[in-house]
């Protein structure tokens, strides 16, 4: 099938801090539609400050699916995901309103578009307890040897994935998330970020603010409710930095702020790295009226495929 046949899906992704929740809202309103959460932390209920969820009242502006739909102690994997993503977008669409994917996790963005061939592989707690103590060169000499093609394109400076990518060869399988099939949707990716400079105010006065409105509280109330540190240390920078400043490995505030700062502002540069190999990604000009911009690129995409469409039926 064409890509222009198929039901059409438009995609807002960018970097933490850019502002992309507060866009997806003001052009999922103003198209008449309803967004699907990109974000791997999003789906688990108590991650709110530090996943950077949208609030209730942005949610009443807006339908946003696949937030809240884990408990934080359970295992919610890509496949999954994929499944109910799959699922929310055909009901948006099939009930006419423009189903948009939004967020900022790579991977969840790239199953949908690209329409990953994924294998759902549970996880395997003794062997992750194996690889959690290696390094990196280690872990990937592991990968190499039970995958090779998944160690040829795998991110080399990401422990968690390299160890699932392990996990998976283990199991029997080819690295789920480099087998691949024809996409579902007729995607419209725009990507959504800012200079350097810009970016790093941005994830500043982020920080500050969500450690004023209790972040930190968050993470230990988290912790009140038997939440592993082993596990807290796995959903996020924000859970991982704070997990250390509770348990005093971090000593003060400045420090943590400093620390997880660098953090943040690293992801985001590994997060811009990740979107720059697809070339289809349409990145919004943010010196101009990107909302037009966005607007413009829309009303072009969804124009073109509907006159592809009724050249089809003509025929």
């Amino acid at each position: 099938m064409s890509d222009h046949l198929q039901p059409k899906l438009a995609v807002l992704l960018g970097t933490d801090a850019s502002g992309k929740s507060e866009l997806g809202i003001r052009l999922a309103s103003h198209f008449g539609g309803e967004i699907i959460s990109a974000d791997s932390r999003q789906v688990y209920r108590g991650l709110d400050l530090g996943s950077g969820k949208v609030t209730p009242e942005q949610v009443r502006t807006v339908p946003h699916h696949l937030i809240d739909v884990a408990a934080v102690t359970d295992y919610y994997s890509l496949a999954q995901y994929q499944r109910d993503a799959y699922h929310t977008i055909d009901s948006i669409a099939e009930a006419g309103k423009m189903p948009w994917l939004v967020g900022g996790t790579g991977l969840y963005i790239s199953a949908i578009v690209e329409g990953y061939d994924l294998v759902d592989v549970p996880p395997n707690e003794p062997l992750r307890a194996e690889l959690e103590i290696l390094t990196l060169a280690q872990l990937v000499l592991r990968l190499e040897m039970a995958d090779p093609e998944a160690a040829s394109r795998i991110d080399k400076n990401n422990s968690r994935r390299l160890i699932r990518a392990i996990e998976i060869a283990t199991a029997g399988h080819a690295h789920s998330a480099m087998r691949k099939k024809s996409p579902c949707y007729n995607c419209l990716q725009l990507g959504f970020s800012w200079p350097k400079e810009a970016l790093e105010k941005r994830i500043e006065k982020r920080l500050q603010d969500r450690l004023t409105d209790g972040m930190i509280e968050e993470v230990a109330g988290l912790c009140r409710l038997a939440v592993l540190d082993t596990r807290l240390k796995k959903l996020g920078l924000e859970y991982r930095y704070i997990t250390r400043y509770l348990r005093e490995d971090i000593q003060t505030m400045d420090e943590l702020q400093l620390q997880l700062g660098i953090a943040i502002r690293q992801f985001a540069k590994d997060q811009l790295t990740w979107f720059k190999r697809d070339r289809r990604i349409i990145w919004l000009d943010t010196t101009k009226d990107y909302f037009r911009e966005a607007g413009d690129r829309i009303r072009e995409w969804v124009s073109a495929s509907d006159e592809i469409q009724q050249t089809v039926k003509a025929e």
